[in-house]
């Protein structure tokens, strides 16, 4: 085929492609919200069929030419691009309509982790998913504010616009123990969390020991971390007693934040304390009175 032909064929389509688009059957608009009605205009005679298929929708009518097609309030509500099929005895015709979402309805709030040491840096994580009345994913642009705030301390606050329908914000705990709440809020629309912070890994860990006939009595001083919270009950304290080689322990709880018990003396004896990886100070038993 020559180049001249080929150009000419070119020509001859792209006249038929305008042709066929000038006298189309059927006039829409092109974009349009979800839930709203819908008018399509046809013109010709004959009968037709008319389809509209998108996501999770498939609608079909039957129609006289020249007459007009209402599709009603909420009839389609799946955000999406939808293809628009007009079908006649002798002809076809396709064109395209996109369904946006409508204004933020409902928010989809996920914080994690519900529970975490205090003091921690971006130890809280949130995600916001926005959506509109009929659950279609918000996906254009959305302000979403999250605030994370203690009993005993100021607010904090975050702006984060979404993209795709998403927002995402790493937020740190606080240095004090408590329960704070997460907000996540859109507009008018609010979704709230809890997130308990809890005390860190014990420090300064320190016992104390007298003597008691042929025992040691041991107590441990008021168990906090770092930051001054209290380490919570039940909490395994481990003392442990070396002598000669041999080793024996104790496991106690803490209780109203101390733990306590008692071990029989053997001078020349080492008792140690530690509670996870936390060790304590050390006592020779020949040094206890």
């Amino acid at each position: 085929m020559t180049a001249r032909l080929k150009a000419v064929l070119v020509s001859v389509l792209l006249a038929a492609a305008l042709a066929a688009a000038q006298t189309s059957r059927v006039e829409f608009p092109r974009s349009i919200a979800a839930g709203d009605a819908l008018s399509l205009s046809t013109t010709g005679n004959g009968k037709a069929t008319l389809y509209i298929v998108g996501p999770g929708q498939a609608l079909r009518r039957d129609l006289q030419l020249g007459d007009k097609v209402a599709f009603g309030v909420d009839e389609i509500h799946n955000a999406g691009h939808y293809i628009v099929v007009l079908a006649g005895p002798s002809f076809s015709e396709t064109a395209e309509l996109d369904v946006t979402a409508r204004q933020p309805s409902a928010l989809s709030f996920l914080a994690k982790p519900s529970r975490l040491p205090v003091d921690r840096p971006d130890g809280i994580s949130g995600v916001v998913y926005v959506f509109d009345p009929f659950q279609n994913l918000v996906v254009q642009p959305t302000n979403v504010s999250f605030e994370l705030s203690e009993s005993a301390g100021p607010t904090r606050s975050r702006t984060v616009s979404t993209r795709d329908g998403l927002a995402w914000v790493r937020m740190d705990s606080a240095p004090k123990a408590g329960a704070a709440q997460f907000l996540a809020r859109v507009g008018d629309l609010t979704e709230k969390r809890i997130v308990q912070q809890v005390p860190a890994e014990p420090c300064n860990l320190r016992m104390n020991a007298h003597r008691s006939g042929n025992r040691i009595e041991l107590e441990t001083d008021p168990l906090r971390d770092c930051r001054g919270n209290a380490v919570p009950d039940g909490t395994i304290v481990t003392f442990k007693e070396t002598y000669q080689g041999t080793e024996s322990t104790v496991d106690v709880p803490l209780k109203r934040g101390v733990a306590k018990t008692n071990m029989p003396v053997y001078e020349g004896g080492l008792i140690s304390v530690a509670t996870g990886v936390v060790m304590g100070n050390e006592i020779q038993t020949k040094d206890v009175r």
